[in-house]
């Protein structure tokens, strides 16, 4: 089979590949499927009010960090964070506004995001 310049075989390997020092997926926090579905349905009925505009979703060593945003361009409105070290202390799950400040902690993901999940109420 020919070659065409510049092309490899599949296995081999051309050289200029950047090594990169990244953390192996297997130690990263991540949410599971149930957490990111109830953030996800959360922020789909935000976003169709109009108060929310864009999402960032960081997998970090130590966190999960799920940032909310009403511009891409700003800082995050509120940051959905889990973190299993505080699962047996105060809780795995917070939520963190703009300025730092911790709104909500707890072992329960649904009732943490109930700070930020604003409900229609009848007058």
């Amino acid at each position: 089979m020919d070659l065409i310049s510049g092309d490899t075989e599949p296995g081999e390997s051309r050289g200029t590949e950047r090594v990169t020092a990244t953390v192996p997926v297997q130690s990263r926090v991540t949410f599971n499927r149930l957490e990111l579905n109830r953030i996800l349905n959360l922020y789909g009925r935000m976003v169709a009010e109009g108060e929310w505009r864009d999402y960032a979703i960081d997998f970090l060593k130590d966190r999960a960090v799920f940032s909310i945003f009403r511009r891409a361009s700003e800082v995050p409105l509120y940051r959905i964070e889990k973190d299993p070290r505080l699962a047996r202390k105060q809780g795995a799950y917070s939520v963190v506004s703009a300025g730092g400040q911790i709104l909500r902690r707890g072992h329960d993901l649904h009732r943490v995001l109930l700070v930020i999940d604003r409900k229609l109420s009848v007058v």
